[in-house]
């Protein structure tokens, strides 16, 4: 059997013992999605690329420590979720430029779309507007609505308090309607 037909365990199996090829085939696999997952938070190309090959090596250094409870797919995003935000807020620390300085995107007449298009306007319209947010809100709607984590999750990815995450939430969205008002008027 080759090592492209085998399940994911079987895989992991092999990449514990060192086997070269299965992680190639990990990686193969898992690639593209934590890619796009690093780059949703770090906004960056290439320090997405470099969180997400980090985030790899981590996986394969700690594949002891993965028990199973959850997929591995979703173990390994937590990784790269959790190196992704450590990049960012080391990169905000460097960064002199504030969020406030950044020009807002002028709106764009919808004249001549069809639905399908409309739809595609409004949720570019709708990325583009939650980019404009503070860093710690566009963060946390990223986390909750774009990768899908509850609460809880984003509790620990995050290291803050189940309170302070709603209350943050719920801040976030507020921010973002009123910026998407702004937009329509």
């Amino acid at each position: 059997m080759t090592l492209t037909k085998q399940n994911i365990e079987s895989l992991l199996v092999l990449c514990q013992d060192g086997n070269q090829l299965a992680q190639l085939e990990v990686y193969n696999r898992y690639q593209r999605a934590m890619y796009n997952t690093a780059l949703r938070i770090v906004k960056d190309i290439a320090e997405a690329e470099d969180v997400m090959q980090e985030s790899f090596l981590t996986a394969f250094q700690k594949l002891d420590t993965y028990k199973g409870e959850a997929s591995f797919g979703a173990w390994l995003k937590r990784i790269v979720v959790n190196n992704s935000i450590a990049q960012f807020r080391k990169a905000q620390r460097i960064s002199t430029v504030s969020d406030e300085n950044i020009p807002l995107a002028a709106d764009e007449a919808n004249d001549g779309l069809d639905a399908e298009d409309y739809a595609q306007v409004q949720v570019s319209q709708l990325m583009e507007t939650m980019n404009e947010l503070h860093h710690s809100y566009r963060q946390i709607l990223s986390l909750h609505f774009v990768e899908g984590f509850d609460y809880e999750e984003i509790c620990q990815i995050m290291d803050i308090s189940y309170a302070n995450c709603r209350t943050m939430i719920s801040r976030a969205k507020e921010s973002l309607r009123k910026k998407l008002i702004i937009h329509h008027e």
